[in-house]
């Protein structure tokens, strides 16, 4: 991937409502060549959506905790994502190496919903369990670095 490309990114990641004119300005292309850019980016797939970023505690759920699950019987199909893919309190799940098979991160608004939630992905996947409780979040939606080793492209002057 160019570098123009890669800075075209790390500033849509930053702030994904920016005009074509604005990452113009802040690349030196013209506006067309940037919509040709970005375009050509999201056919592609590196760009693959957008989004908003909302405030969960502002939604009721402000109770934040990954949990790492590892079948009960190993033998068992790996089918956890399947089987809990209905589970929407369950923002992002990511199979990892190590002694659990996925690790999930949920949203909920208290411990009593959390303690529900595990026991429900307990019963649909028929794993194990081991809950880490988020107690504050420093940072969080980083955006893309312009290049590997640079800043992210809102801190670039």
């Amino acid at each position: 991937m160019e570098d123009i490309d890669r800075r075209i990114v790390g500033l849509l990641s930053s702030e994904g409502r920016s005009s074509f004119t604005d990452l113009a300005r802040e690349t030196g292309l013209s506006v067309s060549a940037v919509h040709q850019r970005v375009r050509r980016l999201e056919r592609r797939g590196v760009i693959r959506g957008y989004t908003a970023l909302v405030d969960h505690d502002a939604l009721g759920l402000p109770l934040t905790a990954f949990i790492s699950i590892k079948p009960i019987d190993p033998a068992a199909p790996d089918d956890a994502p399947e089987r809990l893919a209905h589970l929407t309190a369950i923002e992002a799940c990511h199979s990892v190496a190590g002694d659990e098979s996925y690790i999930l991160k949920v949203r909920v608004a208290s411990p009593g919903e959390l303690e529900t939630l595990l026991q429900e992905i307990r019963t649909a996947a028929g794993v194990s369990t081991r809950t880490t409780v988020v107690l504050s979040t420093p940072f969080e939606h980083r955006p893309v670095a312009a290049a590997p080793g640079e800043p992210p492209a809102a801190e670039v002057s």
